[in-house]
């Protein structure tokens, strides 16, 4: 917990400077402030989770994950309206928005503090237990078979990603290549796919988790997407492409999330912080460059439509890898607690 609120208050703090330099520089605050969302977007979430695993056990977070995800879906969603209301209805501009993402970090650490004087935040004792030393994240990670093929997922959602996207942008265009309209379509369509993921998370991961289970809603995303994908080679209509899209972004921002986390709790706490830093910071950034290399290697030899025997491929890998952590999964939820 000591970790999260150190980072809410670095993040509000680098807040009121870039506010100060919107106000002196603007273009070179732009440049570094463009960085700063991408850090902040992905530390903060992830330390969110990673807290959030080492107060949970397995059947908790069958339960309740679907829930918490909605929150930060939710919030989203709202977060974009309340802006749009701020800058519309009060003397608020743009730059000053950073004045209210400060009050909300505000918000978050007075959550977070009252939930730990009420007790709500209790480790739970996990199978792994060994005593890790500051700055071993990356030997953490090699170290662990298990951890390593969580890496592995995440690297096949990465390099599926790019090619979706490459396609549904492609087709977008096609459809819409006036500026306005292409920009219209793209606002609605995002709206869209928030509330798919929404109604995903709400319907359809709970009962996954319950009936079918955890590796049931992993297998989701890549099962649904190389199914999509087929229909895209087949059909390259824009239609088809964004239902591509919503199962690639639309999953990966729901079920698919709840699971992954999920696959985190039987290990150590101090692993799992270590370990994120690279699977999911880190890595999350390398796998997407990987996955436009792709792009650049074949866009000139395979044709829209035909990009999808790419995202087929990695899809078939990517089970292949879930059907791996099945096994090393139970493995580690075996391993007897430590005394």
């Amino acid at each position: 917990m000591h970790v999260v609120l150190g980072s809410c208050l670095v993040f509000i703090a680098l807040l009121l400077l870039f506010r100060v330099g919107f106000t002196v520089r603007g273009d070179v605050a732009a440049v570094g402030f463009y960085i700063l969302v991408d850090i902040f977007s992905v530390v903060l979430v992830e330390q969110f989770w990673s807290l959030t695993n080492t107060i949970s056990s397995r059947d908790e977070g069958l339960k309740s994950y679907w829930f918490v995800g909605t929150g930060g879906l939710v919030g989203g969603v709202a977060g974009g309206a309340t802006a749009a209301l701020l800058i519309s209805h009060t003397p608020l501009t743009t730059p000053d928005l950073l004045l209210s993402c400060a009050a909300c970090l505000l918000v978050i650490i007075g959550l977070n503090l009252w939930m730990a004087r009420a007790g709500l935040y209790r480790e739970l004792p996990r199978p792994e237990s060994a005593v890790l030393v500051s700055g071993r994240g990356l030997a953490s990670l090699l170290e662990s078979r298990y951890l390593l093929l969580i890496a592995g997922t995440l690297l096949f959602a990465q390099l599926a990603q790019p090619i979706v996207e490459f396609q549904f942008l492609n087709q977008v265009s096609e459809a819409y290549p006036e500026r306005e309209s292409r920009t219209a379509f793209i606002s609605w369509f995002f709206s869209l796919l928030g509330l798919v993921s929404i109604g995903v998370n709400v319907v359809l991961t709970p009962i996954v988790h319950r009936w079918m289970g955890m590796l049931a809603g992993l297998f989701t995303q890549p099962v649904l997407l190389s199914l999509f994908s087929f229909g895209f080679m087949a059909q390259p209509v824009l239609w088809m492409a964004g239902a591509m899209k919503i199962a690639d972004r639309g999953l990966s921002y729901s079920i698919n999330r709840a699971s992954k986390e999920l696959l985190y709790i039987p290990v150590d706490p101090v692993k799992t912080y270590q370990a994120k830093a690279w699977i999911d910071m880190l890595g999350y950034r390398l796998f997407k460059v990987l996955g436009s290399v792709l792009i650049l290697a074949f866009a000139e030899v395979l044709s829209i439509g035909q990009m999808s025997w790419l995202t087929f491929a990695v899809c078939l890998c990517w089970m292949g890898v879930l059907a791996m952590i099945a096994r090393e999964h139970a493995r580690v939820s075996a391993a007897p607690l430590p005394a």
